[in-house]
């Protein structure tokens, strides 16, 4: 057998992946935590231990749900599992798939070499990606997602130096408009796409998010919002992006009127999805999340998927938030020692009781927050002339043209037009062109489905194949 092998591997390193590692090792399981990113951290954590070492006053300008990650970090670094990050995870044959010991089979790339890895369960903690809003000209140079302009901030401290404008709705725009204000910079206006009406389908779901815990956070990034010197439009319909060979202003319709800003950079964000992409790689079963409008893997409340052997924990099993996803990695670690039989069932339950009381406090608020902050703009169908998918420049027009001709889903759309077989795999348009699809056939989303993903998960070299191959 080639490669090393391992009890658990852990494939991210974010909110739910860190503690879940911490939770291995206390366990005494053998663990290899694999993650794309050169820190650990995730999204929500990003660059946190630069930022620490460089002094509190850089924490500062994130807030308190940034500064709660060190803990989580401290006990990272301070278990027993392996770590190993700039590694890219690029195919996984389940354990009844894998040709050696009943073993899962992980094939990854670490600086252009790929390697083998054996593990007798995976635990899955890839998190969410900014949900595409293909609206005209979104293409267009000058204008990036919300989750972008963040990374920026957090990784390098960059704050833009010319007009901006951020559209769209959800707590992560709240968020970015905060650090940005602590950062010393004001976007020129904010576009919300939130509607009053959406308050009426919310407030049926305000105990529980009352009961989260989660109200004071968002009080304070309202309150943030109304005293920022940034002009605020609300109930923003019909926005589009205007310019030649880059963003130079932003169209929309506000109470009845057109409305034109100047822009050079634009910021669009309609919430988080799920990344499913691996999931969909090792073909666990998926369903459509009406609330949440994402797909979202099929999960026991353990974590287990369809697939035995694997596992998901955080919001890569649906959107909850970076403290439930913490939780639900801790969760799942304990699942995972009971079927290697390091622990009895009762001892999982008993030992995962708290954990699973914070979960189900903490998930209490995601309906309220789901429904009132809605994706407007990314479930209105897109005119004709709009790029969905990027990478192979195909327009809305062609997909619905495409299901005239025939096409009865993605995979059938994707051989016909090329979309989703770009760089990005259809990370970014496949929702959008799934959407379409159903919406032209008239059909649900879990009838007209989403691309197959293939092996390799992202673009690798043939050389480092071939180095593998050699290697036996």
């Amino acid at each position: 057998m080639t490669g090393q092998s391992y009890d658990l591997a852990i494939l991210g390193a974010g909110p739910a992946g860190l503690a879940a590692a911490a939770q291995a090792s206390e366990l005494g399981l053998t663990c290899v935590v694999l993650d794309e990113q050169a820190e650990p951290g995730g999204q929500i954590y990003r660059a946190l231990g630069r930022r620490a070492a460089q002094g509190h006053e850089q924490l500062d300008i994130f807030g308190p749900s940034y500064r709660h990650g060190l803990e989580l970090l401290r006990q990272f670094k301070d278990s027993k599992a392996e770590y190993r990050p700039e590694t890219l995870v690029w195919q996984v044959d389940p354990p009844v798939n894998a040709p050696v010991d009943s073993l899962a089979r992980l094939m990854t790339l670490h600086q252009g070499r790929a390697a083998e890895i054996h593990v007798a369960r995976v635990l899955i903690c890839s998190g969410a990606q900014e949900r595409p809003v293909p609206v005209p000209g979104w293409t267009l140079p000058g204008v990036l997602g919300v989750g972008a302009a963040q990374i920026l901030l957090k990784s390098a401290g960059l704050v833009p130096d010319a007009p901006m404008v951020i559209a769209g709705n959800g707590p992560l725009l709240y968020l970015l408009l905060a650090q940005y204000r602590e950062a010393g910079y004001e976007p020129s206006a904010v576009l919300l796409t939130g509607d009053a009406g959406d308050w009426a389908g919310a407030l049926p779901h305000l105990p529980g998010f009352l009961a989260s815990g989660l109200l004071p956070e968002g009080m304070k990034l309202l309150k943030a919002l109304r005293q920022s010197g940034t002009r605020i439009l609300r109930g923003v319909r019909e926005l589009s992006i205007q310019g030649t060979s880059k963003a130079e202003a932003v169209s929309c319709v506000a109470k009845g009127r057109r409305e034109s800003i100047p822009a050079s950079l634009v910021c669009l964000h309609e919430g988080v999805v799920p990344n499913t992409q691996m999931t969909r790689l090792i073909g666990c079963a998926h369903r459509w999340d009406r609330i949440q409008s994402a797909f979202k893997p099929v999960l026991d409340r353990w974590g287990n998927t369809t697939v035995e052997g694997i596992q998901v924990a955080g919001d890569g099993g649906g959107i909850a938030g970076a403290r439930a996803a913490e939780v639900s990695g801790r969760i799942a670690v304990m699942e995972a020692a009971r079927a290697l039989g390091k622990l009895s069932e009762g001892e999982r339950d008993r030992r995962s009781a708290d954990y699973r009381q914070a979960l189900s406090r903490l998930v209490r608020g995601r309906a309220f927050v789901d429904t009132l902050y809605g994706p407007r703009l990314a479930r209105r169908a897109p005119e004709d002339a709009t790029v969905v998918c990027r990478c192979e420049e195909v327009t809305a027009g062609q997909v619905r043209q495409a299901v005239r001709e025939g096409c009865q889903g993605p995979n059938q759309a994707k051989s016909h037009l090329r979309c989703g077989m770009g760089p990005c795999q259809g990370r970014f348009c496949g929702l959008a062109v799934s959407q379409i699809m159903a919406r032209e056939r008239g059909v649900s989303m879990d009838e007209i489905g989403y691309y197959r993903i293939r092996p390799p998960l992202k673009p690798i070299a043939l050389g480092a194949l071939a180095e593998m191959a050699e290697a036996g």
